[in-house]
């Protein structure tokens, strides 16, 4: 007896005749056709322009003193108090003329 005789076999003692076949011919296990057929992609939404996420460097200490002074902010209140906000908000301090030149 062959190893496909032998499938049959124990397949037919469990399955009627057409559930056999669809057994044998990996239908009963196959998604039905409907679930085949691709899912049309959400709409992409327009992309936010007022801001980008951009990837920087910074030396540890420095990131653990920003991280500090976020901390900080947030016991005197400030709950959305983050690394950027901060940094945002220390831009808008900077005064270029006072920029050292060893920057």
């Amino acid at each position: 007896m062959s190893a496909e005789d032998g499938l049959a076999a124990a397949t037919s003692s469990v399955f009627d005749r057409d559930e056999v076949e669809s057994v044998l011919s990996g239908e009963f296990f196959a998604p039905p056709p409907e679930r085949l057929r691709a899912k049309p992609l959400p709409r992409a939404t327009e992309k936010p322009t007022h801001y980008k996420v951009i990837c920087i460097s910074m030396y540890t200490d420095d990131l653990a003193k920003l991280d500090g002074m976020v901390e900080e902010l947030k016991k005197r209140g400030l709950t959305k108090a983050n690394r950027s906000a901060l940094i945002r908000h220390a831009l808008s301090l900077v005064d270029l003329d006072e920029v050292p030149r060893g920057l």
